[in-house]
């Protein structure tokens, strides 16, 4: 019977050390389980932390770029400004010119079509202007009376009841061309290599 028991126990022992290692090597699968998918789940983290600083300089970088194309435009635009207001302060320091005066009341004159018009000049133009058109009979005859205005240059005319004006002051003709002087002016100063 000794031996029934021993043999029963040494069963019971080798059931027990099998028990025993089938549960260490589920427990070792576990672990090795456990270990790849805190890897994997590392590795995803990685991943997901490295997109996200790709976003985030790639937005930076946008940004700068944005910031340095509107302080650039910001410069240019004030050259520009100081280049108009430089050419404004220009035609507020020059005398009008014989010919050129002629030629924008003519030019005005006609563009209006009336028989008789009125002109406005700057105040330090009006003697100037009175004295042209007497050496003008033809156009005189067509001037009904000269006003002084508040402009830099040039002249302002309008038909007798007022109801049509045309500007051919310097800054209403500057106003005219900088549209179109503007981009040639930027292509010249600011053109990139």
């Amino acid at each position: 019977m000794e031996n029934i028991g021993e043999v029963v126990i040494s069963k019971v022992k080798a059931e027990a050390l099998d028990i025993v290692k089938e549960a260490e090597a589920r427990a070792r699968e576990e672990r090795e389980k456990a270990k790849r998918q805190r890897k994997l789940k590392l590795q995803e983290e990685k991943q997901k932390l490295l997109g996200e600083a790709r976003e985030e300089a790639a937005r930076i970088v946008a940004q700068a770029s944005i910031k340095s194309r509107q302080e650039l435009s910001g410069a240019k635009n004030a050259v520009i400004n100081k280049m108009t207001d430089r050419v404004r302060q220009e035609l507020s320091e020059i005398s009008s010119n014989e010919n050129y005066s002629m030629n924008l009341i003519q030019e005005a004159v006609e563009a209006i079509g009336a028989s008789k018009a009125r002109i406005y000049v700057p105040p330090k133009n009006v003697d100037a202007t009175r004295k042209l058109l007497e050496s003008n009979k033809q156009l005189a005859t067509r001037i009904s009376e000269v006003k002084e205005a508040n402009f830099t240059g040039g002249i302002i005319a309008e038909n007798i009841d007022g109801t049509l004006r045309i500007d051919n002051s310097y800054e209403s003709r500057l106003e005219m061309l900088l549209p179109i002087l503007l981009p040639e002016i930027s292509n010249e100063f600011f053109k990139t290599p």
